[in-house]
């Protein structure tokens, strides 16, 4: 392991906005959990979270543009949060905070109704273990448990084909979701979602500068 990353693995442990829990099947229970709102971000507006979040670019870009919601980015890469961490924190950015554990793990983390919509932003396309995709119906099943009266909105942006055919055509179509926006070149339409194309995090920018088209889809689980 680098100095590098052992570095950042030593600052996050003075991180306010950064909560990390342990990444073994034992039960536990974030102590945050049924309490965010009031817990740590000290008002009642809605919790927006950002599954794999990375870097935490997308986090920390939607609440530049949103300080009216709070946001969550969850991920396993210490490393990684690091930066989102550092940014919010040098930014004094109080609707922000970061979680470090494993994807599957979400339901321990936030309390059922807790959640009020879902990112997921250039995802581990998974393509020898699709129930592993955060897309998969298995994840989606835990998310709906997470929003108020089981509906709520999923977002997904991502450069691979077959993770958004997969997500669109095998998984949202079959369950009847609602779609509220569907192209496989985000950035070539004419009145591009701004919600969506507005942020771009640090793989989106590689990829574009590759040539790579983005994909997006939303869709409201019900």
């Amino acid at each position: 392991m680098g100095k590098n990353k052992l570095a950042k693995f030593e600052e996050n442990l003075g991180f306010k906005n950064l909560f990390q829990f342990p990444a073994t099947i034992l039960p536990w229970e974030a102590p945050l959990r049924g309490h965010w709102q009031e817990g740590y971000y000290g008002n009642s507006n809605p919790v927006v979270l950002e599954m794999g979040c990375g870097k935490g670019d997308y986090t920390v870009g939607l609440a530049r543009r949103y300080p009216d919601k709070n946001f969550v980015g969850l991920d396993i890469k210490g490393a990684r949060l690091w930066r989102g961490c550092k940014t919010a924190t040098e930014e004094s950015m109080a609707n922000v905070a970061f979680v470090r554990t494993r994807a599957e793990f979400v339901e321990r983390v936030f309390a059922p109704g807790e959640i009020s919509e879902i990112w997921i932003t250039f995802p581990d396309p998974q393509p020898s273990k699709p129930n592993k995709r955060l897309c998969s119906p298995m994840f989606l099943e835990r998310y709906r448990k997470l929003f108020p009266g089981g509906r709520g909105i999923v977002h997904l942006k991502t450069d691979d084909g077959d993770l958004y055919e997969y997500c669109l055509h095998e998984v949202v179509e079959p369950a009847g979701y609602e779609i509220l926006a569907s192209t496989a070149d985000l950035y070539a339409e004419e009145t591009a979602q701004s919600e969506a194309a507005a942020v771009q995090t640090f793989y989106e920018k590689r990829w574009l500068a590759e040539g790579r088209k983005i994909k997006y889809l939303a869709f409201r689980l019900m």
